[in-house]
């Protein structure tokens, strides 16, 4: 006879669990949440204390009954879903359907699929947790309270189909005050007066930057003041006043939560959040390796404590020293400190066995499997390691009142270093200037004469804060306090597919809907778009999930302002779908003036006589600004043409628009370069929006690239044409072909 019924969440953790337990026992699957709030009613009885009605989900049914049966050949039941809230939820709802008074229902959480894990795991089976179930209910509460409430308010007043979020309308806030403040930034002109010098028995020569006159920090404003300043030092000897040299450490960092992982994966591998956290559940799940079987390769991947249990400590200390040797090893095990708030029921995320390295089962994983497993090794590991040391040179050079300053690092040690370097963001500091990245010095002593090679002043402007990319918003919500890092790649998937914020080159742009719905929100509901009463939530949740708070409590202290903002919204929030904007514009039919309205693509013009006379047409760019002339002639009457933004993206239209309307695809000035083929690469857009460059022959040609084609000869292979990607490490030009192997930065 079976010892019971382990139930899991997904069939792949079925086939792994049967592999470690053969027919021991019935192993089923879930396939996730099993009963949920209905979906065609608010269901929460707010007048009984917000009691949900929760109904089987569609589809459902069939999987209850066969849970049911099963449960009929046992005598214990293991409930073991994922082990988080979310987890916890889907545990007492099965309990529900199925428990009764001769089952044995137990509660079994693995934070890793490997035997050892189970067989531990259903030895000490636990309960229940009523309070982690609570607070998982109370959040989806919450979360009907205000989808299901304000967003058929955004249906009336705006566009049908939208939505709001606790959390999401939250981030859609933070991307387009980011916009404005951008929008708002204004460029402060500085100048820098960059010495290059040489050392009396030293060839290689180095630079060292002004920062202090007459023992000021110094402030060039303006051109005028910089060329003074040359001037006045052009002829002054060079002195070496002053050398200091520190030995510095660089220590690891701890090995991946949730929200880091999130992080480095969209600045390392260009891996959505969303696309992190999918191949994430499958190396947790299990990877058939062939004939080792399917085998869970990764600790749970939602968590948000570094800690690592002891064995994996000793066992990843055994591989550093066998692989590196006892110099990358510290003499005691690296410790990391949660951050405030922190749930310390999980390990970090880390491989499940030093016997499985990345290489050795390459051959079984996917690409981003194996980039993500790479990854989150890499980081395990050197969180293990020993701190990589400089030596850190800082030279102060004296010319009269003048006082310039290199800075070289050399590094002596790589420790952790060695396997893994945390990539960065950007390189802006607090007010906006670009930070030095430090070089290399030449030998020098105290008191030596420099000869002065040249002096350069060169103008620079402050920059504005940068947009979000996925890993900055991800960041940004965290230090805030703003939803859990379970909740993060769901957010930014909503507000994209929701057409709020669109993502261009890897960073986030507010569109006119997001300004018109976050507007619309931030006046009518000030509490839910709130940074810091939405964190207070998050720690409202916490405080039920650790039982100090109740659940209904927690929803009443919400609802009474939300009911009243609900109230009024519902008379005084702004009318943009009937709204009509008086504009100069007059209507080419009639003569009346046109108004500008709201309609499904955005903001259009329309005859003031509706219904009398029905002509519209486009506005033109909302920036006049930004409005972009091109020295391309339209092909029907011989206007400028002008780059114009639609549903699908740039395009070409002619400036003599409404007269002639023709349009072209926006031009690279490339020749496509299949054989044969007359064709020109345009820009053109994917249904999901992502902008690619295609041949105008195109079916009978299908050559495409990613990255911008631009007409300028490779000076390696003389190919016709280079192609150009903006990343973080600026502009770089490449050749197309790439056995070529050209790559220049600017």
């Amino acid at each position: 006879m079976t010892k019971g019924m382990i139930v899991v969440e997904s069939p792949t953790k079925v086939k792994t669990l049967q592999k470690f337990l053969g027919d021991d026992y019935i192993i089923k699957a879930s396939v996730g949440h099993v009963k949920d709030l209905p979906e065609d009613e608010l269901g929460v009885d707010i007048e009984k204390d917000f009691q949900p009605k929760y109904v089987t989900i569609p589809g459902k049914k069939k999987i209850l009954g066969e849970l049911k049966k099963a449960s009929q050949k046992v005598k214990q039941i293991y409930l073991a879903p994922d082990p988080d809230r979310e987890g916890e939820a889907i545990a007492w709802h099965i309990a529900e359907e199925i428990g009764n008074h001769d089952k044995k229902i137990y509660r079994v959480l693995f934070n890793e699929i490997t035997q050892k894990a189970v067989l531990e795991a259903l030895k000490k089976p636990g309960t229940l947790q009523q309070s982690l179930y609570e607070a998982q209910q109370a959040r989806r509460i919450l979360d009907r309270l205000v989808g299901y409430q304000v967003s058929p308010i955004l249906w009336e007043k705006v566009r049908r189909g939208l939505s709001a979020g606790r959390v999401q309308s939250v981030a859609v806030r933070i991307i387009c005050e980011r916009e404005r403040e951008i929008q708002s930034f204004v460029p402060q002109e500085y100048w820098s007066l960059t010495a290059t010098l040489k050392g009396k028995d030293s060839p290689i020569s180095f630079n060292a930057k002004l920062i202090k006159w007459k023992g000021k920090k110094v402030n060039l404003t303006n051109e005028a003041d910089a060329l003074t300043m040359k001037k006045r030092l052009e002829s002054i000897p060079f002195v070496v006043s002053k050398i200091i040299e520190q030995e510095r450490q660089r220590h690891p960092l701890p090995p991946f939560i949730t929200s880091r992982l999130q992080q480095e994966a969209s600045r390392k591998l260009s891996l959505s959040a969303y696309k992190t956290m999918r191949v994430a559940q499958k190396l947790y799940e299990g990877v058939d390796l062939g004939g080792a079987g399917t085998v869970g390769l990764i600790t749970y991947m939602r968590t948000d404590s570094p800690r690592v249990s002891t064995e994996a400590i000793h066992q990843v200390r055994e591989w550093i020293k066998d692989r590196f040797g006892e110099t990358y090893l510290p003499s005691k095990p690296n410790h990391y400190k949660s951050r405030k708030g922190a749930q310390e029921a999980h390990e970090a995320i880390r491989p499940t066995s030093m016997d499985l390295d990345p290489e050795t089962i390459k051959a079984y994983l996917s690409k981003d499997e194996y980039a993500l497993y790479k990854l989150i090794w890499d980081r395990f590991v050197a969180s293990q390691m020993a701190s990589a040391t400089f030596l850190q040179t800082t030279v102060e050079i004296k010319a009269s009142e003048a006082i310039f300053t290199a800075t070289g690092s050399v590094p002596i040690f790589p420790g952790f270093m060695a396997l893994y370097v945390e990539s960065e963001d950007n390189h802006l500091s607090s007010n906006g200037k670009a930070e030095e990245e430090e070089g290399k010095l030449p030998r020098l002593s105290e008191g030596e004469s420099l000869e002065l090679l040249g002096l350069t002043p060169k103008q620079h402007f402050t920059q504005p804060p940068p947009r979000f990319s996925e890993a900055t918003l991800i960041k940004e919500l965290e230090e805030k306090g703003i939803g859990r890092p379970s909740t993060y790649a769901t957010i930014l998937s909503t507000i994209k597919e929701k057409g709020y914020v669109r993502l261009e080159k890897g960073r986030f742009y507010p569109t006119e809907l997001g300004y018109i719905v976050n507007d619309l929100l931030v006046v009518n509901f000030p509490d839910i778009v709130n940074v810091e009463f939405t964190a207070l939530m998050e720690e409202n949740l916490d405080k039920i999930e650790e039982g100090e708070k109740g659940w209904v409590e927690t929803l009443r202290e919400f609802y009474a302002p939300f009911e009243k903002d609900l109230a009024m919204a519902k008379v005084s929030m702004r009318d943009v779908k009937r709204e009509q904007i008086p504009t100069d514009a007059v209507c080419e039919k009639c003569g009346s003036k046109m108004v500008k309205r709201w309609g499904k693509r955005g903001y259009f013009l329309a005859c003031s006589s509706y219904p009398k006379c029905r002509f519209t047409r486009e506005i033109e760019e909302n920036d006049e600004n930004q409005k972009i002339e091109t020295d391309v002639t339209c092909e029907k009457c011989g206007s400028p043409m002008v780059v114009k933004h639609g549903k699908f993206g740039r395009f070409l239209a002619c400036s003599n628009y409404p007269t002639c309307k023709s349009t072209q695809s926006l031009r690279t000035g490339v020749r496509c370069p299949q054989e044969g083929c007359e064709g020109m690469l345009v820009e053109r857009r994917t249904r999901k929006g992502r902008t690619f460059y295609g041949c105008t022959q195109y079916p009978d040609c299908t050559f495409a690239l990613w990255d911008k084609p631009i007409p300028e000869p490779c000076p390696h292979c003389q190919a016709p044409f280079l192609i150009e990607k903006t990343g973080k490490e600026g502009t770089i030009k490449r050749c197309y072909r790439k056995e070529c192997g050209y790559r220049a930065s600017e």
